[in-house]
C-alpha cells in the first residue's frame, strides 16, 4: 500500500480536498475535488491529476446532511479509483490561528481546544474548518491530523501593521489585524523563489482576487502588511462581504435602524459586496456579461478600491518591483487587470495588452519598471507539504515556503 496525505478545506456548504502521494521528491497531486451545497442538494465532483472528472453525481442529501457524510461518500469514490492509496496524514485549511498558532501544527486534543476559542474572531469560518478535522478523524482514527493556517504567514507584520489605535489591553486580548489568505501567499513566495528569485528578494505586493480578496504586501517572501484585518471583512469588497466600512455605519444601523448583531452580521457576511452594490451577483463572470449600469458600477469600485490598496501598501513597502494576481478573477479576469493597471504609470506599471489578453505568466510590458504577473494558487499543496513534513515522509525534512 503506498502511503498518501489526504487535504481538506472544509466551508460552511461544501469541502474540498485533495489527494497526494508521497515520495522523495515530496507530495505528488493523485486527485482533487469538491463536495458542494451540503446539507441542501449536495453534489460530487472528482478529479484526476491531468484535471480530467472521474465522478460528477448528485449525492443522497440525507447522508451527504454533514461534513462527515460529505467526506464518506467522496473517500468511497477516491477509495474505487485508489484502491490501495493508504493516509497517513489529513492536512487541514483552518482560518483563524490567533496569536499563538504560527505554523503547521498538529491537531492535539489540546490543540483543538485552543482553536475552539477562536471561533468568536472567525464565526463563519472555524467552526466549519473544526467540523472538517472532526469529519476526518472519524474517518481516519491513525492518521495525523495537521492544521494549516491562513493567518500564520502574516505573523511577521511590525507593530504598526498589527495594531488598531483602541485601548491598548484589546491588543493584548487578541484584537488586532490577523490578515487572512496566508496559505495562498505562501504558495506564491515560494513560487517567486523558484521562478524570479530577484523579484522574490524585493517589494512585491500580491492581489488574491476571488469571491474572497484580499492583497498583500511582502518584503524578501514574507508579509509586511494586509488588506485585510481582525476579521475576513476588512480591505477589499469581495462576492458579499463589503471590505473597508466606517465603524460609524455599523453604529448607525444598530442605533437608528434598530438590527441586531446577527443581522448586521448577515449584511456584511452575505449580502453585501459585489452581490449588494449590483444587486445582480457575486460572481464576476455574471456581472461583466451584464448590461445592469449597477453591475459596471460594482466592477467600477471594485477595481478602484484594489487600486486605492495598490497604493497604500506600496507605500507601506516603499516602492514597487513586482506585483502578482492570483486568485479565481485574478487568474482569469483579463479586464480587472487591465483596469487596475490602467493609469499606473506613477507607480512604474506597464501592461502589454496581448500578454494579458493571452493569460501569460508575464503581462507586463518590457518597458515596465514593475513586473506584474499572474500566477495560479495553488493552497492544497502548501497544506500538503506541511502534512508530509510533520508526518516524517522521506526526503520532506522542513516546511516548505511554498
Amino acid at each position: 500500500m503506498n502511503a498518501h496525505v489526504l487535504t481538506l478545506n472544509a466551508g460552511s456548504s461544501s469541502l474540498k480536498l485533495g489527494l497526494f502521494a508521497l515520495g522523495g521528491a515530496g507530495p505528488a497531486p493523485v486527485a482533487a475535488g469538491l463536495v458542494e451545497k451540503i446539507g441542501a442538494t449536495p453534489r460530487l465532483e472528482l478529479r484526476d491529476a491531468a484535471g480530467d472528472i472521474f465522478a460528477d453525481r448528485p449525492l443522497d442529501p440525507e447522508s451527504a446532511a454533514s461534513h462527515a457524510g460529505a467526506l464518506d461518500a467522496a473517500l468511497r469514490e477516491l477509495e474505487a479509483r485508489h484502491p490501495g492509496a493508504r493516509i497517513e496524514a489529513v492536512g487541514h485549511r483552518v482560518v483563524h490561528g490567533g496569536m499563538g498558532f504560527t505554523a503547521p501544527t498538529v491537531l492535539t486534543p489540546g490543540a483543538l481546544d485552543a482553536l475552539e476559542t477562536l471561533t468568536p474572531f472567525a464565526p463563519l469560518h472555524q467552526p466549519h474548518n473544526l467540523s472538517g478535522v472532526r469529519a476526518a478523524q472519524a474517518a481516519f482514527p491513525e492518521a495525523l491530523q495537521i492544521a494549516c493556517f491562513d493567518t500564520a504567514f502574516h505573523r511577521s507584520h511590525p507593530f504598526v501593521n498589527d495594531v488598531f489605535a483602541i485601548p491598548r489591553a484589546y491588543y493584548d486580548k487578541g484584537v488586532r489585524r490577523y490578515g487572512f489568505h496566508g496559505l495562498s501567499y505562501d504558495y506564491i513566495a515560494g513560487t517567486l523563489a523558484e521562478r524570479a528569485p530577484m523579484l522574490h528578494a524585493g517589494r512585491v505586493v500580491v492581489a488574491h482576487l476571488g469571491n474572497g480578496a484580499s492583497m498583500c504586501a511582502m518584503q524578501a517572501g514574507r508579509s509586511v502588511a494586509s488588506s485585510m484585518g481582525f476579521s475576513a471583512l476588512d480591505g477589499l469588497p469581495m462576492g458579499t462581504r463589503p471590505g473597508q466600512i466606517d465603524p460609524g455605519v455599523l453604529l448607525y444601523l444598530m442605533q437608528q435602524e434598530g438590527m441586531t448583531a446577527a443581522e448586521i452580521a448577515d449584511l456584511l457576511y452575505r449580502r453585501s459586496g459585489l452581490l449588494g452594490l449590483s444587486g445582480v451577483s457575486n460572481d464576476m463572470r455574471e456581472l461583466e456579461a451584464s448590461d445592469a449600469p449597477e453591475a459596471r458600477q460594482a466592477i467600477e469600485y471594485f477595481v478602484f478600491r484594489i487600486r486605492r490598496e495598490l497604493g497604500a501598501l506600496a507605500a507601506a513597502l516603499e516602492g514597487l518591483d513586482a506585483l502578482v494576481f492570483t486568485g479565481g478573477i485574478g487568474e482569469n479576469a483579463a479586464r480587472i487587470r487591465a483596469d487596475v493597471c490602467a493609469g499606473m504609470g506613477w507607480i512604474g506599471i506597464a501592461l502589454d495588452a496581448a500578454r494579458n489578453e493571452a493569460g501569460a505568466e508575464i503581462v507586463s510590458s518590457d518597458q515596465s519598471r514593475v513586473r506584474v504577473m499572474v500566477i495560479p494558487t495553488d493552497e492544497e499543496i502548501v497544506i500538503a507539504r506541511a502534512a508530509a513534513v510533520l508526518a516524517g515522509a522521506p526526503g520532506q525534512d522542513r516546511v516548505p515556503r511554498g
